[in-house]
């Protein structure tokens, strides 16, 4: 007889010859099903919509009783019937990130894993955190929603950190991820379509606390404040108010660190180091820098790397300056948080809003950002629910309307031509929709391209 513990069986010799679905074939599926089969697993893969012939879109051909296990797409709603039938027969279902996570154990115990996730501003601080450590020597890469899948940034290379962006869609899913540290940026309505409830969409984002060994709390947000606040775990806040002990903070143009120091407070960088000096671009960088703190990187690579980042496409991008109008793509603005965030930053906005809101509630920004919006152009299949609102709040801000059979190219032309025609000198025209593009672009980030060529055009045309 055995007399002491069974040796731990690895999960990656598991592998081999068993059975597993994969819910979803789309970036993140595709990484998964590489790695399974590759691993020697039996994979079925199931879509919805599929033109391939090796993609089940339904699970009656399926024997569930034969499944060892499942690992599901991020996109995939709980309500979904093939979700519940692989729970009824009792199936593990494993996100992405767990799956990596696993993988990550044994082939790179030592890896470190950071995380950041909030309704606004990831991709930003993840690519900001990954900066700040290749300045420090590093050999950290950033991953998750921010383009290069999880599993895929653990099998390709011994990476010492992983930046991971998650969504609350990952996190909904995930249950096994452990995390050295997190941030969590900002908690506001986004994906109600998706969760059902706010409350929902916000314990999504919260159970990060719970996967993480320690999660910076942006204090300026009072979702994330009042949420977290019965929470149990290590916790550390930052804000642009000056920090008390163990806090990041702002003392004057100076972000000081008073909670990883030896001593009572560190400078880590200046307001100036920023590019744009905007207040939720300065919380990020904050947010970032924190997050790096706790793999003790330097404030002087956290500066330097500030010094020479700048900001993706369709971020608050300055698309040209012409007869006194600036003309501005910060098309990632896909919700209101977003959105509000844009129109602050900017004194007198002609405002490019509508698409698709995901059940969002549009009222409170218009209510709060009413005196930094001098005219509204609405698109897409919500410009209703916006002009509802400003009825509401601002009957007074005048609204125009592109035609309404126009999609893609033709439709930002048209809306660049209001726009001059409306505009004065000193005005922002700001394109920071508040929803999503899907309705009439491919995503925002086409929605932005196509907004910067008919600026572009209307520029070398005058």
């Amino acid at each position: 007889m055995h007399n002491g513990s069974w040796p731990k069986v690895s999960f990656l010799k598991s592998l081999c010859n068993q059975k597993v679905i994969v819910l979803g074939a789309g970036l993140t599926g595709e990484s998964t099903i590489s790695f399974l089969r590759q691993s020697g697993a039996e994979v079925t893969v199931i879509d919805e919509v599929s033109g391939e012939a090796e993609i089940v879109t339904d699970l009656e051909s399926v024997d569930l009783a034969k499944i060892d296990f499942s690992v599901i797409s991020p996109g995939w709603r709980p309500d979904h019937p093939f979700v519940r039938a692989l729970e009824n027969a009792d199936i593990p279902i494993l996100s992405e990130v767990d799956l990596a996570w696993r993988i990550k154990s044994e082939i790179n115990p030592d890896q470190r894993w950071l995380a950041v996730t909030g309704t606004n501003g990831k991709t930003t601080t993840v690519q900001m955190a990954e900066a700040m450590l290749l300045a420090q020597g590093r050999h950290a890469f950033a991953c998750g929603n921010v383009g290069t899948t999880v599993i895929e940034a653990v099998t390709s290379a011994k990476h010492e950190i992983l930046v991971l962006e998650l969504s609350s869609f990952q996190l909904h899913w995930s249950r096994e991820v452990r995390l050295h540290a997190s941030v969590i940026l900002n908690i506001s309505e986004d994906h109600i379509d998706w969760h059902q409830t706010f409350d929902n969409y916000a314990d999504a984002k919260l159970k990060i606390i719970k996967l993480s060994d320690l999660t910076l709390l942006n204090s300026d947000d009072p979702e994330v404040v009042s949420r977290s606040k019965n929470l149990s775990g290590r916790k550390v806040f930052y804000s642009l108010s000056t920090p008390a002990n163990h806090e990041l903070g702002l003392v004057e143009n100076i972000i000081v660190d008073r909670q990883f120091v030896d001593r009572d407070a560190v400078a880590l960088f200046e307001l100036t180091d920023v590019t744009p000096a905007v207040p939720h671009n300065v919380s990020n960088a904050m947010a970032a820098a924190g997050l790096v703190r706790t793999v003790g990187v330097d404030p002087e690579a956290i500066s330097s790397a500030l010094q020479s980042f700048t900001l993706d496409s369709h971020r608050l991008q300055l698309i040209a300056e012409h007869a006194g109008v600036s003309w501005i793509d910060d098309s990632k603005a896909t919700n209101p948080h977003a959105a509000r965030a844009s129109l602050f930053s900017q004194s007198q906005s002609i405002w490019i809003a509508g698409g698709l809101t995901k059940g969002a509630n549009v009222n409170d920004l218009i209510e709060s950002a009413k005196s930094r919006i001098r005219a509204a152009i609405l698109i897409g299949r919500d410009a209703s629910v916006f002009a509802e609102a400003f009825a509401n709040s601002a009957p007074e801000i005048p609204i125009y309307y592109p035609d309404a059979n126009l999609k893609g190219r033709e439709l930002m032309q048209d809306v660049v031509k209001i726009a001059s025609e409306i505009s004065i000198p000193g005005d922002s025209v700001l394109l920071a929709p508040a929803s999503a593009s899907m309705d009439q672009f491919k995503n925002y980030a086409e929605r932005g391209d196509l907004f910067a060529a008919a600026v572009r055009e209307l520029c070398n045309d005058e």
